[in-house]
């Protein structure tokens, strides 16, 4: 080297990585994350979701599909592979033992008796990663894929537009970390929530038991006679076992921790377990062990174990599910309890519906940001509702108190199958001012017509997929006698310098298109977007399919023809007796007003001369939640 020359080089500046845009960060990719990113893909939503976990759920976790939860499914048209795969649930049976008896049936009813008004009466038992595979597959069919091993450290709100929350995100497999700027951040990533710890001031409030629980899934052998229907057995001296059977041959039991009641004599060669054990005592023999003494004098043993787990019971709820309508929290990062009445992945997948269908309609334009105000309102009352159910389902378990169990199940039954998830008057409900069976802030009833254009027999609820949109029912007695009222209402709902229901619906059709997916081909999405992307008109009538023709139709319901229906009369089926009760006179139309999530929002009763009166209602009540 020459003398004087330096091996020294000018430090180069480090060139700053590329931060990541989206509008929507979704924190979490168990079911809760995984409905928000499929919704959100489906309405054409720029959506990124991570999750810290290598892979998706592959044993134990939640496992129960209650009949809302499927019926939702229907409408996203992903049903099939879980109803054909999963076992189905239909009664419950109650066993107990007392000091005069051993162990028997003490009653047995069906999990959803008539008074729950449920197409599907039953439980869909599935294992977790099952449900995660329907929204997985659907995600990736449009595009999108999970960003794995993506743990979230913290985010915040900059006000930097267009993108003001600021998220940290560490790449547990290159062990790096990146920022994720986005217009809003969903943290769906459970119990530990660190979104949840992102929002200032917002905790969780409750109570935690010190009772413990353990979990297992398995193949059993055992004599136990209703080993395939849902029991709950209470011994009077071991505890209690809840015992579900599951898919593929097995059986899950959660089973009762506590110290035993009574004296205990434990199998040959196995723990005693007739004292209590703490979380890291109890193992999976210790476990197995107590289940054996509360089902005595029945046997049972396991063929093989595919999950086995400890918790404790809590009821808890976020104080908020949202800071500042930027960070919001779905799922059990808002609300935790315990597993046993199959709750937890049902509201959790409704708690994303909710929010997924406003975020949509707020990011493209077609809603006022205040839309966002009504997710936490709605979304926590039900938390709190399931709270209050879970507390008394809880504590009826652990005291093993048989007749209070099954009178806390009869009471919330409509609650448990999610049908009975109500929410209170708000910008989306409107108090009715006409009497019918159909209330809003309730979800519509099951109700059977026939298709116009094709005689097929539907479910009303249903037929109409999930893109999105609103929907308005219109039900006619006699169409001829209605004809005035519905053309005229028609024209005024579509035309943009009339009504804001056109005005945004030429907005809506500016909107990105969603993403098209090999299975639209069957769906057939677009016979049901014909006046735009904001709402799908519906007739229903019992003017008989001869009688009428689709050309006498206002053009709005010819381009409409999907949703044209007839009511055959059915005294246990039929829509106007289901959904409207009393007598709908000649001439008079009723108009239901149906969110994007399948609850009713307004309905009314007109007359052929109160059109201007409904167009005023109409008017008002999406003036204020539509961007006009």
């Amino acid at each position: 080297m020459s003398p004087g020359l330096s091996c020294e080089y000018p430090e180069r500046p480090l060139r700053p990585e590329p931060i990541e845009t989206c509008d929507v960060l979704v924190v979490g990719a168990g079911p809760a994350g995984l409905m928000l990113a499929t919704l959100l893909t489906r309405f054409g939503i720029d959506v990124k979701v991570i999750d810290d976990r290598p892979t998706k759920t592959t044993t134990g976790r939640a496992d129960g599909l209650q009949p809302k939860t499927i019926e939702t499914f229907k409408q996203l048209r992903i049903a099939e592979p879980v109803l054909r795969r999963g076992v189905k649930i239909f009664d419950i049976a109650f066993w107990n033992s007392t000091r005069e008896s051993s162990l028997r049936r003490t009653a047995r009813q069906d999990h959803f008796p008539p008074i729950v008004d449920v197409l599907e009466p039953f439980i869909l038992l599935v294992h977790q990663g099952m449900v995660e595979s329907l929204f997985l597959d659907d995600m990736k069919e449009r595009g999108v894929e999970v960003e794995r091993n993506s743990s979230f450290e913290s985010c915040k709100i900059t006000e930097d537009s267009p993108y003001p929350v600021e998220a940290s995100i560490a790449d547990k497999a290159k062990d790096t970390q990146r920022k994720v700027k986005a217009k809003y951040v969903v943290g769906c990533d459970g119990a530990h929530s660190m979104v949840r710890k992102s929002m200032p001031g917002v905790v969780m409030e409750g109570e935690n038991s010190d009772a413990n629980w353990g979990v297992l899934d398995g193949e059993v052998e055992s004599d136990f006679p209703d080993l395939w229907s849902k029991c709950a057995i209470s011994s009077h001296n071991a505890g209690t076992i809840l015992c579900i059977p599951r898919e593929r041959n097995m059986t899950r039991l959660y089973i009762e921790l506590a110290p035993a009641a009574g004296d205990v004599t434990p199998v040959a060669g196995t723990p005693n377990s007739s004292r209590g054990a703490s979380k890291s005592e109890a193992t999976r023999e210790f476990v197995m062990q107590r289940a054996k003494e509360i089902m005595h004098p029945y046997s049972i043993d396991w063929v093989s174990i595919e999950w086995f787990g400890v918790y404790k019971i809590g009821q808890r709820v976020a104080t908020s599910f949202s800071h500042k309508n930027r960070i919001f929290i779905s799922g059990d990062a808002g609300h935790t309890h315990s597993p046993k009445a199959a709750q937890g992945m049902n509201v959790s997948i409704h708690d994303s519906l909710n929010l997924g269908w406003k975020l949509a309609a707020v990011l493209q334009g077609t809603a006022k940001p205040q839309l966002l105000d009504t997710y936490a309102e709605e979304r926590r009352k039900i938390a709190c509702d399931l709270i209050r159910f879970d507390h008394e389902h809880a504590k009826a378990f652990i005291k093993n108190d048989a007749k209070a169990l099954a009178e806390n199940f009869r009471t919330n039954i409509r609650f448990i199958s999610g049908v009975g998830a109500v929410y209170g008057n708000n910008t989306l409900n409107l108090p009715s001012w006409t009497s019918t069976r159909l209330v809003p802030g309730e979800l519509l009833i099951p109700a059977r017509a026939v298709r116009y254009v094709d005689a097929n027999p539907i479910d009303l609820q249903l037929d109409i997929p999930m893109l999105g949109q609103w929907r308005l029912y219109f039900l006619a007695r006699d169409y001829y006698a209605s004809k005035y009222f519905l053309d005229t209402i028609a024209e005024f709902i579509t035309s943009p310098e009339s009504s804001v229901l056109g005005r945004v619906s030429e907005i809506s059709k500016c909107n990105t298109p969603p993403p098209k997916a090999e299975s639209d081909a069957y769906a057939q999405p677009q016979r049901y977007t014909t006046t735009g992307r904001l709402f799908t008109p519906a007739l229903i009538t019992q003017t008989p399919q001869k009688e009428f023709e689709l050309t006498d139709l206002s053009p709005m319901m010819q381009d409409a023809r999907w949703t044209v229906y007839l009511d055959r009369l059915d005294q246990k089926t039929s829509p106007f007796r289901k959904w409207i009760g009393g007598e709908v006179r000649e001439g008079e139309t009723v108009l239901a007003v149906v969110r994007p999530d399948g609850y009713v929002g307004a309905i009314g009763k007109w007359v052929p001369e109160g059109v201007e009166e409904c167009a005023k209602w109409l008017d008002g009540y999406f003036g204020g939640i539509l961007n006009v």
